[in-house]
């Protein structure tokens, strides 16, 4: 296992929400769909399995505007045809859930499978069990070239690395926001567009105890701002949608400028709040394969050459889907 940063999990995995997704938004029969559901299993059992710390909180997608009704119903169509648990709920049922729900909520549904994990410490139990089978971990190890073969049956690739040449017969790119830099090595050219998101923390008391979505239509790019909640009781607002052209861009500077954006996301969302209940917290940025104005895009897997597999677009439900993805390539490898 080769990775280019000194640790493992310092990259998409370490800059997202730590949300466990119930897969409700994604295309009937997409590999995000099929992945996120099926993964959204397999991560439960998981992390409860080898103690890694989660909550399967669940969560309120709410609408605050009259005529929304068809909308929603629309989110629990597709949340359905795609194998996901979601159900409309009375209001007196999303009020039970979650007592502090502003008087602006005019309908919810709620999807009982959502949680929130320790995504640090799930990617940390992932490396334990690779080594535990025999992987051997070599960090500061950004692939700089492939070249096919020789392997040692006579075909296979060479990879260069700052830490010497490797040579494999097989070769899988989970590069994440630098897969489709890996993939264009071997002559795969997909255009990658860089989707910043950043986060505000509630500072005040927060009597939230589920997550709380407002309503995004099925394959929109982006779920809009909504709360999130961390293993020690606190609370998040994000991330929003900012295009960007460098990957590296995480200057909070960039963040703090939008306070007024986001204190008037979490009015909208939660009801009366300070401004000095929201500080800027931090940012992610999502490889998309798809620019403004477009659709939501699918994830990728495409091998190219024979025998050199690519995990493209690898954005949100990633770390949801993580392990049905993986399960599924193995399975192609035979």
């Amino acid at each position: 296992m080769l990775e280019a940063a000194g640790r493992e999990g310092t990259g998409v995995s370490s800059r997202n929400s730590q949300v466990v997704h119930g897969g409700l938004y994604y295309p009937p029969g997409s590999r995000k769909a099929r992945t996120c559901v099926a993964g959204n299993q397999l991560v439960w059992d998981w992390v409860t399995a080898r103690g890694v710390g989660h909550r399967q909180t669940g969560k309120l997608v709410v609408t605050q505007h009259a005529g929304q009704d068809a909308q929603l119903d629309a989110l629990v169509d597709n949340a359905r045809a795609s194998g996901a648990a979601l159900e409309r709920v009375s209001l007196a049922r999303a009020r039970a859930l979650e007592p502090a729900l502003p008087d602006t909520v005019r309908a919810a549904c709620w999807s009982p499978r959502s949680g929130i994990v320790d995504a640090h410490g799930l990617v940390r139990s992932l490396l334990i069990a690779a080594e535990e089978q025999g992987v051997s971990f070599v960090f500061g190890a950004a692939v700089t070239a492939i070249e096919l073969g020789p392997g040692s049956r006579g075909g296979g690739f060479r990879l260069t690395t700052p830490r010497g040449t490797v040579v494999a017969e097989r070769v899988i790119n989970a590069a994440g926001l630098g897969a489709t830099t890996v993939a264009r090595l071997v002559g795969v050219d997909r255009e990658l567009f860089l989707a910043r998101g950043d986060y505000f923390r509630l500072r005040r008391p927060a009597p939230w105890r589920r997550l709380l979505y407002p309503l995004a239509l099925p394959g929109s790019p982006s779920l809009g701002v909504h709360l999130t909640l961390e293993l020690d009781g606190g609370c998040r607002l994000g991330p929003d949608l900012d295009w960007v052209d460098d990957p590296e861009d995480f200057s909070p500077a960039r963040g703090q400028r939008k306070h007024a954006e986001f204190l008037a996301a979490a009015r909208r969302l939660l009801g009366p709040c300070a401004p000095e209940d929201l500080v800027y917290d931090t940012c992610g940025i999502r490889p998309k394969l798809v620019g403004p104005g477009a659709p939501m895009a699918d994830f990728e897997v495409v091998e190219h050459p024979r025998g050199c597999w690519h995990l493209l677009g690898i954005e949100s439900p990633g770390l949801t889907a993580s392990l049905a993805l993986a399960r599924e390539l193995a399975a192609s490898l035979g």
